[in-house]
Protein backbone atom coordinates (compact mmCIF):
# COMPACT_ATOMS: atom_id res chain seq x y z
CA UNK A 1 0.00 0.00 0.00
CA UNK A 2 3.38 2.25 0.36
CA UNK A 3 3.22 1.68 -3.31
CA UNK A 4 -0.18 3.27 -4.20
CA UNK A 5 0.65 6.34 -1.15
CA UNK A 6 3.47 7.04 -3.10
CA UNK A 7 2.50 6.79 -6.35
CA UNK A 8 -0.74 9.44 -5.76
CA UNK A 9 1.20 11.81 -4.37
CA UNK A 10 3.97 11.80 -7.18
CA UNK A 11 1.17 12.31 -9.33
CA UNK A 12 -0.01 15.29 -7.69
CA UNK A 13 3.77 16.44 -7.02
CA UNK A 14 4.01 16.96 -3.54
CA UNK A 15 4.40 15.26 -0.10
CA UNK A 16 1.29 17.02 1.64
CA UNK A 17 -1.93 15.51 2.40
CA UNK A 18 -3.96 15.14 -0.23
CA UNK A 19 -7.77 16.37 -0.40
CA UNK A 20 -10.15 13.77 -2.33
CA UNK A 21 -11.43 16.55 -4.45
CA UNK A 22 -10.79 20.39 -3.95
CA UNK A 23 -12.02 23.22 -6.34
CA UNK A 24 -9.93 24.83 -8.97
CA UNK A 25 -10.18 28.85 -9.06
CA UNK A 26 -8.05 29.64 -11.60
CA UNK A 27 -9.74 31.59 -14.16
CA UNK A 28 -12.30 35.08 -14.03
CA UNK A 29 -13.76 33.95 -10.87
CA UNK A 30 -12.31 37.43 -8.80
CA UNK A 31 -13.34 39.54 -11.24
CA UNK A 32 -16.92 38.38 -11.96
CA UNK A 33 -17.23 37.90 -8.15
CA UNK A 34 -15.89 41.78 -7.55
CA UNK A 35 -18.39 43.49 -10.74
CA UNK A 36 -20.69 41.45 -9.14
CA UNK A 37 -20.37 43.13 -5.39
CA UNK A 38 -19.97 46.54 -7.36
CA UNK A 39 -22.87 45.74 -9.26
CA UNK A 40 -24.92 45.30 -6.01
CA UNK A 41 -26.66 42.54 -7.47
CA UNK A 42 -25.81 39.70 -5.04
CA UNK A 43 -28.80 37.90 -4.32
CA UNK A 44 -31.43 36.42 -6.97
CA UNK A 45 -31.53 38.60 -9.88
CA UNK A 46 -28.54 39.64 -11.95
CA UNK A 47 -26.58 39.11 -15.19
CA UNK A 48 -24.95 36.17 -13.82
CA UNK A 49 -28.13 34.37 -13.34
CA UNK A 50 -29.24 34.49 -16.17
CA UNK A 51 -25.84 34.16 -18.28
CA UNK A 52 -24.82 31.12 -16.22
CA UNK A 53 -28.69 29.48 -17.07
CA UNK A 54 -27.91 29.79 -20.72
CA UNK A 55 -24.20 29.23 -20.91
CA UNK A 56 -25.61 25.79 -18.86
CA UNK A 57 -28.33 24.83 -21.35
CA UNK A 58 -25.84 25.29 -24.28
CA UNK A 59 -23.29 23.06 -22.85
CA UNK A 60 -25.39 19.89 -22.03
CA UNK A 61 -27.55 20.72 -25.10
CA UNK A 62 -31.12 21.22 -23.18
CA UNK A 63 -33.66 24.51 -24.28
CA UNK A 64 -33.99 25.34 -20.49
CA UNK A 65 -31.62 25.67 -17.59
CA UNK A 66 -32.98 26.98 -14.60
CA UNK A 67 -30.99 27.89 -11.49
CA UNK A 68 -30.98 26.52 -7.72
CA UNK A 69 -29.46 27.31 -4.59
CA UNK A 70 -28.54 23.60 -4.57
CA UNK A 71 -28.27 20.26 -6.21
CA UNK A 72 -30.60 18.83 -3.66
CA UNK A 73 -33.27 21.68 -4.32
CA UNK A 74 -32.73 21.00 -8.22
CA UNK A 75 -34.01 17.25 -7.65
CA UNK A 76 -36.45 18.12 -5.21
CA UNK A 77 -38.10 20.69 -7.36
CA UNK A 78 -37.62 17.69 -10.38
CA UNK A 79 -40.02 15.76 -8.88
CA UNK A 80 -42.58 18.46 -8.22
CA UNK A 81 -42.73 19.11 -12.12
CA UNK A 82 -42.89 15.58 -12.58
CA UNK A 83 -45.92 15.31 -10.79
CA UNK A 84 -44.65 13.41 -7.56
CA UNK A 85 -47.40 13.39 -4.64
CA UNK A 86 -47.36 12.72 -1.19
CA UNK A 87 -47.59 8.43 -0.96
CA UNK A 88 -46.58 8.17 -4.39
CA UNK A 89 -43.15 5.68 -4.85
CA UNK A 90 -40.17 6.75 -6.50
CA UNK A 91 -38.02 4.06 -8.36
CA UNK A 92 -34.47 4.67 -7.44
CA UNK A 93 -31.04 3.35 -6.71
CA UNK A 94 -29.44 2.16 -3.20
CA UNK A 95 -26.30 3.18 -4.03
CA UNK A 96 -26.49 6.84 -4.05
CA UNK A 97 -26.22 9.67 -2.19
CA UNK A 98 -28.31 10.97 0.60
CA UNK A 99 -29.72 13.61 -1.58
CA UNK A 100 -31.93 11.17 -3.60
CA UNK A 101 -33.92 10.18 -1.01
CA UNK A 102 -34.03 12.96 0.61
CA UNK A 103 -35.58 14.81 -2.16
CA UNK A 104 -37.97 11.87 -2.64
CA UNK A 105 -38.66 12.18 1.11
CA UNK A 106 -39.30 15.74 1.04
CA UNK A 107 -42.23 15.34 -1.09
CA UNK A 108 -43.57 12.66 1.43
CA UNK A 109 -42.93 10.20 -1.75
CA UNK A 110 -41.82 6.50 -1.32
CA UNK A 111 -38.45 5.53 -2.30
CA UNK A 112 -38.18 1.50 -4.37
CA UNK A 113 -34.98 0.45 -4.76
CA UNK A 114 -33.78 -1.65 -7.51
CA UNK A 115 -30.47 -3.07 -7.92
CA UNK A 116 -27.38 -1.60 -9.99
CA UNK A 117 -25.07 -2.61 -12.99
CA UNK A 118 -21.50 -3.66 -11.55
CA UNK A 119 -20.14 -1.57 -14.83
CA UNK A 120 -21.61 1.62 -14.15
CA UNK A 121 -22.37 1.73 -10.52
CA UNK A 122 -25.97 3.31 -11.81
CA UNK A 123 -29.56 1.90 -11.80
CA UNK A 124 -29.92 -1.17 -13.83
CA UNK A 125 -32.29 -1.72 -16.53
CA UNK A 126 -32.53 -5.26 -16.25
CA UNK A 127 -32.91 -4.90 -12.76
CA UNK A 128 -35.84 -2.63 -13.38
CA UNK A 129 -37.56 -4.52 -15.83
CA UNK A 130 -37.73 -7.38 -13.91
CA UNK A 131 -38.95 -5.53 -10.77
CA UNK A 132 -41.57 -4.02 -12.69
CA UNK A 133 -43.01 -7.15 -14.04
CA UNK A 134 -42.93 -9.13 -10.91
CA UNK A 135 -44.42 -5.98 -9.08
CA UNK A 136 -46.11 -4.03 -11.12
CA UNK A 137 -49.67 -3.72 -13.80
CA UNK A 138 -50.78 -0.85 -15.59
CA UNK A 139 -54.51 0.08 -14.97
CA UNK A 140 -55.95 3.17 -16.95
CA UNK A 141 -51.93 4.32 -17.58
CA UNK A 142 -51.07 4.16 -14.24
CA UNK A 143 -47.91 2.12 -13.44
CA UNK A 144 -49.59 0.22 -9.81
CA UNK A 145 -47.28 -1.49 -7.31
CA UNK A 146 -49.55 -4.70 -6.66
CA UNK A 147 -47.53 -4.99 -3.41
CA UNK A 148 -48.27 -1.40 -2.05
CA UNK A 149 -51.59 -0.39 -4.53
CA UNK A 150 -49.55 2.95 -4.79
CA UNK A 151 -48.43 4.46 -8.17
CA UNK A 152 -45.19 4.42 -9.37
CA UNK A 153 -44.75 7.67 -11.08
CA UNK A 154 -41.19 8.39 -11.44
CA UNK A 155 -38.08 6.64 -11.99
CA UNK A 156 -34.67 8.55 -10.30
CA UNK A 157 -31.35 6.76 -11.98
CA UNK A 158 -28.19 8.33 -10.62
CA UNK A 159 -25.13 9.06 -12.89
CA UNK A 160 -22.35 7.58 -10.26
CA UNK A 161 -19.66 9.25 -9.96
CA UNK A 162 -20.01 11.04 -13.28
CA UNK A 163 -19.76 7.14 -15.53
CA UNK A 164 -23.62 7.19 -17.05
CA UNK A 165 -25.72 4.68 -16.84
CA UNK A 166 -27.73 2.68 -19.71
CA UNK A 167 -29.87 5.42 -19.23
CA UNK A 168 -31.45 4.55 -23.23
CA UNK A 169 -32.76 1.31 -21.58
CA UNK A 170 -33.94 2.83 -18.68
CA UNK A 171 -35.94 5.31 -20.84
CA UNK A 172 -37.74 2.87 -23.11
CA UNK A 173 -38.50 0.81 -19.78
CA UNK A 174 -40.30 3.95 -18.30
CA UNK A 175 -42.09 4.78 -21.24
CA UNK A 176 -43.48 1.57 -21.87
CA UNK A 177 -44.66 1.87 -18.05
CA UNK A 178 -45.76 4.92 -18.00
CA UNK A 179 -43.21 6.13 -15.43
CA UNK A 180 -41.64 9.58 -16.08
CA UNK A 181 -38.16 9.64 -15.94
CA UNK A 182 -36.10 12.20 -13.75
CA UNK A 183 -32.14 12.15 -14.27
CA UNK A 184 -29.97 12.93 -10.95
CA UNK A 185 -27.40 13.86 -13.10
CA UNK A 186 -26.02 16.12 -9.94
CA UNK A 187 -22.07 14.33 -9.95
CA UNK A 188 -22.15 14.46 -14.22
CA UNK A 189 -21.48 17.68 -15.84
CA UNK A 190 -19.37 16.88 -18.55
CA UNK A 191 -20.85 13.19 -18.93
CA UNK A 192 -22.14 11.89 -22.02
CA UNK A 193 -23.73 8.26 -23.01
CA UNK A 194 -24.26 7.61 -26.81
CA UNK A 195 -23.07 11.53 -27.32
CA UNK A 196 -25.97 12.98 -25.52
CA UNK A 197 -25.04 14.61 -22.41
CA UNK A 198 -26.46 13.30 -19.22
CA UNK A 199 -29.33 14.88 -17.75
CA UNK A 200 -31.40 15.28 -21.00
CA UNK A 201 -32.53 11.76 -21.28
CA UNK A 202 -35.85 12.67 -19.19
CA UNK A 203 -38.53 15.01 -18.34
CA UNK A 204 -35.99 16.62 -16.18
CA UNK A 205 -32.65 16.35 -15.16
CA UNK A 206 -30.97 18.12 -12.05
CA UNK A 207 -26.69 19.16 -11.80
CA UNK A 208 -25.21 19.97 -8.23
CA UNK A 209 -22.15 22.41 -7.68
CA UNK A 210 -21.55 21.55 -4.09
CA UNK A 211 -17.98 22.48 -3.09
CA UNK A 212 -16.61 18.91 -4.31
CA UNK A 213 -18.23 18.92 -7.81
CA UNK A 214 -16.19 19.43 -10.86
CA UNK A 215 -17.36 23.16 -10.76
CA UNK A 216 -18.96 24.82 -8.55
CA UNK A 217 -20.45 27.78 -6.54
CA UNK A 218 -19.29 26.78 -2.76
CA UNK A 219 -23.42 25.57 -3.47
CA UNK A 220 -25.54 25.61 -6.25
CA UNK A 221 -27.70 23.53 -8.44
CA UNK A 222 -29.42 23.76 -11.77
CA UNK A 223 -32.54 22.28 -13.55
CA UNK A 224 -32.86 21.14 -17.21
CA UNK A 225 -35.74 20.91 -19.12
CA UNK A 226 -37.06 20.44 -22.92
CA UNK A 227 -40.16 21.42 -21.67
CA UNK A 228 -40.94 25.50 -21.70
CA UNK A 229 -43.79 24.97 -19.25
CA UNK A 230 -41.87 22.20 -17.08
CA UNK A 231 -39.18 25.60 -17.28
CA UNK A 232 -41.62 28.80 -16.58
CA UNK A 233 -43.07 26.73 -13.63
CA UNK A 234 -39.33 25.57 -11.90
CA UNK A 235 -38.77 29.01 -12.18
CA UNK A 236 -42.04 29.67 -10.53
CA UNK A 237 -42.11 27.72 -7.85
CA UNK A 238 -38.31 27.97 -7.11
CA UNK A 239 -38.93 32.33 -6.70
CA UNK A 240 -41.83 31.95 -4.08
CA UNK A 241 -44.22 31.87 -6.39
CA UNK A 242 -44.37 35.43 -6.49
CA UNK A 243 -46.99 37.11 -9.28
CA UNK A 244 -44.83 39.83 -11.23
CA UNK A 245 -45.75 43.30 -10.41
CA UNK A 246 -43.80 46.70 -9.85
CA UNK A 247 -44.66 46.73 -5.95
CA UNK A 248 -47.42 44.62 -4.97
CA UNK A 249 -47.04 40.89 -2.83
CA UNK A 250 -48.83 38.50 -4.12
CA UNK A 251 -47.68 34.80 -4.17
CA UNK A 252 -49.74 31.99 -5.95
CA UNK A 253 -49.25 29.04 -4.20
CA UNK A 254 -46.66 27.59 -1.38
CA UNK A 255 -43.31 27.23 -3.14
CA UNK A 256 -40.49 27.41 -2.36
CA UNK A 257 -36.61 30.13 -2.00
CA UNK A 258 -34.61 28.32 -4.27
CA UNK A 259 -32.92 30.93 -6.59
CA UNK A 260 -29.36 30.97 -6.77
CA UNK A 261 -27.94 33.93 -5.64
CA UNK A 262 -26.11 36.57 -8.81
CA UNK A 263 -22.94 36.38 -6.38
CA UNK A 264 -22.83 32.74 -6.69
CA UNK A 265 -23.74 32.30 -10.13
CA UNK A 266 -20.47 34.94 -10.68
CA UNK A 267 -18.52 32.14 -9.40
CA UNK A 268 -20.05 29.94 -11.91
CA UNK A 269 -19.96 31.36 -15.11
CA UNK A 270 -16.05 31.96 -14.84
CA UNK A 271 -15.85 28.11 -13.71
CA UNK A 272 -18.00 27.03 -16.74
CA UNK A 273 -14.87 28.94 -18.70
CA UNK A 274 -12.65 26.65 -17.44
CA UNK A 275 -14.50 23.02 -17.65
CA UNK A 276 -13.01 21.84 -20.80
CA UNK A 277 -9.57 22.51 -19.30
CA UNK A 278 -10.90 20.42 -16.05
CA UNK A 279 -12.10 17.70 -18.30
CA UNK A 280 -9.24 16.90 -19.69
CA UNK A 281 -6.89 17.41 -16.41
CA UNK A 282 -9.50 14.60 -15.44
CA UNK A 283 -9.08 12.26 -17.79
CA UNK A 284 -5.48 12.47 -17.83
CA UNK A 285 -5.43 11.41 -14.48
CA UNK A 286 -7.73 9.04 -15.00
CA UNK A 287 -5.38 7.18 -17.37
CA UNK A 288 -2.49 7.29 -15.44
CA UNK A 289 -4.25 5.79 -12.32
CA UNK A 290 -5.83 2.93 -15.24
CA UNK A 291 -2.09 2.27 -16.09
CA UNK A 292 -0.42 2.50 -12.54
CA UNK A 293 -3.45 0.03 -11.04
CA UNK A 294 -3.00 -2.28 -13.89
CA UNK A 295 0.19 -3.57 -11.70
CA UNK A 296 -1.62 -3.98 -8.56
CA UNK A 297 -4.60 -6.59 -7.14
CA UNK A 298 -7.53 -3.47 -7.77
CA UNK A 299 -9.09 -2.44 -10.13
CA UNK A 300 -9.61 1.27 -11.70
CA UNK A 301 -12.96 1.38 -12.30
CA UNK A 302 -13.23 2.78 -16.12
CA UNK A 303 -16.17 4.61 -18.07
CA UNK A 304 -18.26 1.83 -19.53
CA UNK A 305 -19.40 1.15 -23.20
CA UNK A 306 -20.96 3.93 -24.93
CA UNK A 307 -19.97 6.02 -22.06
CA UNK A 308 -17.34 9.19 -21.85
CA UNK A 309 -17.28 9.45 -18.15
CA UNK A 310 -15.94 13.17 -16.41
CA UNK A 311 -14.42 11.08 -14.29
CA UNK A 312 -15.27 13.76 -11.35
CA UNK A 313 -14.62 11.07 -8.62
CA UNK A 314 -11.95 8.43 -9.55
CA UNK A 315 -12.55 4.94 -8.04
CA UNK A 316 -11.16 1.60 -7.59
CA UNK A 317 -12.44 -1.75 -6.76
CA UNK A 318 -10.96 -4.04 -3.98
CA UNK A 319 -11.29 -7.45 -2.99
CA UNK A 320 -13.31 -7.50 -0.19
CA UNK A 321 -14.35 -5.63 2.45
CA UNK A 322 -10.99 -6.51 4.65
CA UNK A 323 -9.29 -5.21 1.80
CA UNK A 324 -11.14 -1.94 1.17
CA UNK A 325 -11.21 -1.10 5.47
CA UNK A 326 -7.19 -1.98 5.06
CA UNK A 327 -7.22 0.21 2.51
CA UNK A 328 -8.52 3.15 4.22
CA UNK A 329 -7.14 2.85 7.10
CA UNK A 330 -3.95 2.81 5.95
CA UNK A 331 -3.84 6.00 3.23
CA UNK A 332 -5.76 8.06 5.43
CA UNK A 333 -3.31 7.78 8.25
CA UNK A 334 -0.48 8.68 5.49
CA UNK A 335 -1.52 11.62 4.16
CA UNK A 336 -4.08 10.44 1.28
CA UNK A 337 -7.89 11.20 2.12
CA UNK A 338 -10.02 8.25 0.03
CA UNK A 339 -12.82 7.54 0.95
CA UNK A 340 -15.83 4.25 0.85
CA UNK A 341 -18.91 4.31 -1.52
CA UNK A 342 -22.24 5.43 0.15
CA UNK A 343 -24.22 2.89 3.00
CA UNK A 344 -26.67 1.91 0.65
CA UNK A 345 -29.71 3.45 1.21
CA UNK A 346 -31.84 0.89 2.44
CA UNK A 347 -29.33 0.18 5.14
CA UNK A 348 -29.96 3.54 6.17
CA UNK A 349 -33.04 4.06 9.50
CA UNK A 350 -35.42 6.30 7.61
CA UNK A 351 -35.64 3.65 4.75
CA UNK A 352 -34.79 0.17 6.14
CA UNK A 353 -38.61 -0.54 5.15
CA UNK A 354 -38.64 0.54 1.84
CA UNK A 355 -39.44 -2.22 -0.82
CA UNK A 356 -36.26 -3.50 -2.65
CA UNK A 357 -34.97 -5.99 -4.79
CA UNK A 358 -32.04 -8.50 -4.05
CA UNK A 359 -29.53 -5.31 -4.50
CA UNK A 360 -27.03 -7.72 -5.26
CA UNK A 361 -24.94 -6.10 -7.19
CA UNK A 362 -25.33 -3.28 -5.10
CA UNK A 363 -23.85 -5.16 -1.81
CA UNK A 364 -20.85 -5.92 -3.85
CA UNK A 365 -19.93 -3.14 -4.43
CA UNK A 366 -20.67 -1.33 -1.21
CA UNK A 367 -17.87 -3.33 0.29
CA UNK A 368 -15.38 -2.79 -2.39
CA UNK A 369 -15.31 0.66 -3.71
CA UNK A 370 -13.38 3.32 -2.63
CA UNK A 371 -12.67 6.88 -4.12
CA UNK A 372 -9.12 8.58 -4.36
CA UNK A 373 -7.42 11.95 -4.98
CA UNK A 374 -9.56 12.96 -8.06
CA UNK A 375 -8.70 16.81 -7.87
CA UNK A 376 -8.03 18.53 -11.35
CA UNK A 377 -3.70 18.99 -11.56
CA UNK A 378 -2.77 22.20 -12.19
Amino acid sequence: MQKIVDFIKQSFKTQEFIPLHEPRFIGNEKKYLNDCIDSTFVSSVGKYVDTFEKEFAKIVGSKFAIATVNGTAALHISLILANVKKDDEVITQPLTFIATCNAISYIGANPVFVDVDLDTMGLSPKSLKNFLESNCEVVDNKCINKTTNRQIKVCVPMHTFGHPCKIDEIKDICDNWNISLVEDAAESLGSYYKDKHTGTFGKVGAFSFNGNKIITSGGGGVIVTDDVELAKRAKHITTTAKIPHPYEYVHSEIAYNYRLPNLNAALLVAQLEQLNKFLDSKRELANIYKDFFETTNMKFISEAKNSKSNYWLQAVLLGDLKQRDDFLDFTNKNGVMTRPIWRLMNELEMFKDCQKDDLKNAKYLEQRVVNIPSSVRV
